[in-house]
């Protein structure tokens, strides 16, 4: 086991990335490539469906998102009236819907990640192509291991 320093040292640095990640341009240029005016949390709902790759239900984009229903209902709402997602029948539940990007809503989705992407290869670009192998296996792992973890502890 690594002495408990080296844990406490990356708090720090995740802080760091985290707030870089937040409060900086990085998300706001990423928003700007989509083209449309959309605040975090409407980008978040559209990214949420881009990355589940189907339709989900209000109550799985809130947990996804770690929020609360009513707070993604209303996103929705604007979302809809704005031609970015629609309601679909859920096969399995009839008295159900859905919800899923329409193509305008998921190609958005497509070039804010696409912006993000570009940048973040361009920061590892001179990086050895292990140490980014290496990267993406790590946080892969880690954003698992959060999840699953925060998952857990919900009642």
């Amino acid at each position: 086991m690594a002495d408990s320093s080296d844990e406490f040292a990356l708090l720090p640095r995740l802080a760091q990335l985290s707030t870089a990640m937040s409060r900086g341009r990085l998300a706001q240029q990423a928003t700007e490539a989509t083209g449309l005016s959309l605040d975090r949390p409407a980008m978040t709902i559209l990214l949420t469906l881009s990355m589940a790759g189907t339709p989900l239900r209000v109550g799985e984009i809130a947990d996804r998102m770690q929020v609360v229903g009513p707070h993604v209902t209303r996103q929705i709402q604007s979302l809809e009236q704005r031609g970015l997602v629609r309601r679909v029948a859920d096969p399995t539940d009839r008295r159900a819907s859905l919800i899923e990007a329409t193509e305008t809503g998921a190609e958005a989705a497509k070039r804010y990640t696409g912006a993000i992407v570009s940048w973040f290869r361009e920061v590892v670009a001179d990086w050895p192509t292990h140490d980014r192998t290496e990267l993406g296996r790590l946080l892969s792992k880690l954003a698992d291991d959060v999840t699953a973890r925060l998952s857990s502890a919900q009642p």
